[in-house]
């Protein structure tokens, strides 16, 4: 389970980072931010209900998200980068833009950002650590992998009622079955990313 062994490495308030959607087919790529400022006043459920959002159910993740953004003593920011500029720019870098944009909304930058994954952006001005598996190991990785998935779910379900056919309030954008056969009936939209295989295949 996610805890703040890393985070105790470092001296100052420590944020994590993580991403959401770098695999789907449509929608953008969304960020997120998470800083405990005070590590000992996390509520003791919080602290054993946080885990990587992949593995909690959507009941699960909204519930402790709204924990997490009521909570004290606790910073979050979220930043995405749309699908023209995951196009333009190719999805890594889109990523790398998604979460410098969360970090600047934080009031502060703290002095040290773990950063899930292998390769990281670089912020002037704090130190950047990147951690493998980062969801899984440490919590504050972990609470913002929850609040940039219940962010991007919720937009993604928003564009799902403009976009009935595709399921995203469902498949939040990957290519599942429901997805390609809505492809091929409806054709692709703006909120498709035409630089992704798939996509482009599509594309007369």
């Amino acid at each position: 389970m996610p805890n703040l062994k890393i985070e105790s490495q470092y001296l100052g308030p420590v944020g994590g980072v993580d991403e959401v959607g770098r695999g789907p087919w449509a929608g953008p790529v969304v960020a997120a931010v998470a800083v405990f400022l005070d590590t000992n006043s996390i509520p003791s459920a919080l602290f054993k209900g946080i885990e990587d959002s992949k593995k909690l159910t959507k009941q699960k993740r909204d519930h402790l998200y709204e924990q997490l953004i009521a909570l004290q003593d606790f910073q979050y920011g979220i930043g995405e980068a749309s699908v023209d500029e995951i196009d333009s720019l190719n999805i890594s870098k889109a990523t790398f833009l998604a979460m410098e944009r969360a970090v600047q909304k934080l009031p502060s930058l703290p002095p040290t950002l773990l950063i899930d994954g292998k390769f990281i952006p670089s912020f002037p001005g704090t130190k950047t650590v990147p951690v493998i598996g980062g969801d899984g190991i440490s919590l504050s990785i972990a609470a913002a992998s929850i609040i940039a998935k219940v962010t991007r779910d919720n937009l993604m379900a928003e564009l799902a009622r403009e976009f009935p056919h595709f399921g995203w309030e469902r498949n939040a954008g990957y290519g599942t079955a429901q997805h390609q056969e809505a492809l091929k009936v409806q054709g692709i939209t703006q909120h498709h990313r035409k630089s992704f295989a798939p996509i482009r295949a599509l594309i007369p």
